[in-house]
């Protein structure tokens, strides 16, 4: 039996024990052969149209047959579409709508009010996509490595590294993760992009002007790297539905990414998350100020998900150390062009000049707001991230120690980006063996990023929100997608249990 409609007020049941109810809007747009997806941990009723699914349906069907062929594939033709998607991207006739597109779907996110942070595809994103592009071209196949071999008299046991198959990656409105998702071509797999609308014109012309290009160049199968041009939201919930995904990865803000991994993970698709963000810097009394200062500036430079969001620091340096933090955050806004919010936690107002709680012009996505320049936050709320455009914005604790600080951030934060700033070798090592972060380190944050670390272009980072990783770290690169078989080779026909 079939759903063929929806009635306003109707229960749907989830989770085993509760009830969603249908309102007059879901109602009233779903027609016959559209789908209905339950959330069981929200009961978030998810809509997709027939049309929607279809189209995520045959995109999958592409990338599976694909895969399939993938066993047929040469390396030489791997590294080939690389280097073709890389020549494609770095020319400037090949690039020249790709940027037209870019400046179009820019315009129309400011107009609306957007957050245009990420989405704009400047000349160092450009250069980073084909950087990371050559490097995927350079970089040795996964493909049927043998990672152990363990010798038997007469056999032997191989565990052989191969691809796990076709990936599903969405993602909101960086354009350059086009180059990092690739690298799933690598190992040997094969993806489906969906992409959010505000750069969906951006990423059709990567599309149409390099990558299709750069698949028909390499004689790669049809359907190796495919988008879902849909700017339907509910493209990604099709896509993460679909038991077919080996793997399925969701870049971007915290709601958006849980409601799809929940999404995936009912339909009984693994997931790599990467959603939630914002790094901690913590300042002991054994921090160097001229260190602290440098630290927190050079964690400002810009919003993404390894920017300085919360700074605690021990109350025993405070009087040194906070002046040192506000001079910090002005020389943040000055390099901007702008001026810094901070939020401080009830409890430590009393470390913050009066003049900092005055009105200031303050840079939103819609435009200048004024606003107080700095606002008390209850200390329940040091893990909220904050969102900014061009005003670097930051929460600040005065704490009476280490441990203190390392509580705060394992009960508060997503559990993803912690720094010590302390010349205490011992302190250092307190905190590594006690803070519950994939990243940790003493300096600034923007470190964490797998190109700029490892030299691999990222698919995402992940946080341990959810719980540690099993078998991996927090950087997923497409090198790191795969699986292992194990093949038998036998040269004693006498051999039996």
């Amino acid at each position: 039996m079939r759903l063929e409609n929806l009635t306003a007020g109707m229960p749907i049941p989830y989770g085993g024990d509760r009830v969603a109810v249908v309102d007059e809007a879901l109602a009233a747009a779903f027609s016959l052969g559209d789908r209905l997806v339950v959330v069981q941990t929200t009961g978030d009723l998810l809509h997709i149209p027939a049309s929607v699914h279809g189209m995520v349906t045959s995109a999958v069907d592409a990338a599976v047959a694909a895969f399939d062929r993938m066993g047929t594939v040469t390396d030489n033709q791997i590294t080939r579409f690389f280097e073709a998607f890389a020549d494609l991207i770095a020319g400037e006739d090949s690039f020249a709508p790709v940027a037209a597109a870019n400046e179009a779907d820019v315009a129309s996110a400011r107009e609306r009010g957007r957050s245009v942070t990420r989405l704009v595809l400047s000349d160092t994103m450009r250069a980073g996509m084909v950087d990371g592009l050559r490097g995927w071209a350079k970089a040795p196949s996964g493909r049927n490595a043998v990672v152990e071999t363990i010798d038997h008299p007469g056999w032997q046991v191989d565990l052989v590294q191969t691809g796990l198959g076709v990936v599903g990656f969405v993602f909101e409105g960086r354009p350059n993760v086009f180059a990092d998702g690739a690298g799933v071509l690598r190992s040997g797999n094969t993806m489906v992009f969906r992409i959010g609308s505000d750069a969906l014109g951006t990423a059709e012309a990567i599309v149409e002007h390099a990558l299709d290009h750069a698949l028909a160049a390499s004689d790669l199968p049809p359907g190796a790297v495919s988008l879902v041009a849909s700017p339907e939201r509910s493209a990604g919930w099709a896509l993460f539905s679909d038991r077919r995904l080996a793997l399925a990865v969701a870049r971007g803000s915290g709601p958006a990414v849980a409601q799809l991994g929940a999404v995936a993970r009912q339909a009984g698709v693994p997931v790599s998350l990467h959603g939630t963000g914002g790094a901690w810097i913590v300042a002991s009394e054994h921090a160097d100020p001229d260190m602290f200062a440098s630290v927190v500036v050079r964690s400002l430079d810009r919003k993404v998900c390894n920017t300085l969001n919360t700074c605690c620091v021990i109350a025993s340096a405070a009087d040194e150390l906070v002046p040192r933090f506000l001079d910090a955050l002005d020389e943040a806004g000055r390099r901007r062009g702008t001026v810094a919010k901070l939020h401080v936690a009830e409890g430590s107002e009393g470390m913050i000049p009066e003049p900092w709680f005055a009105p200031a012009r303050i840079a939103r996505a819609e435009g200048q707001v004024d606003e107080p320049r700095t606002e008390v936050l209850p200390v329940d709320r040091l893990g909220h991230e904050w969102e900014w455009e061009d005003s670097p914005e930051v929460s600040l604790v005065i704490v009476p120690d280490l441990a203190t600080a390392v509580r705060l951030f394992n009960e508060q934060s997503p559990r993803f980006i912690a720094s010590l700033v302390s010349t205490d070798e011992g302190e250092q090592q307190r905190f590594f063996d006690t803070i519950d972060a994939p990243f940790v380190g003493n300096g600034f944050t923007r470190w964490v990023d797998g190109q700029y670390a490892l030299d691999r272009p990222e698919l995402g980072l992940a946080n341990w929100q959810s719980g540690r990783l099993l078998g991996r770290g927090g950087i997923l690169s497409g090198d790191s997608v795969f699986t292992v078989r194990t093949r038998v080779t036998q040269t004693d026909q006498d051999i039996s249990r």
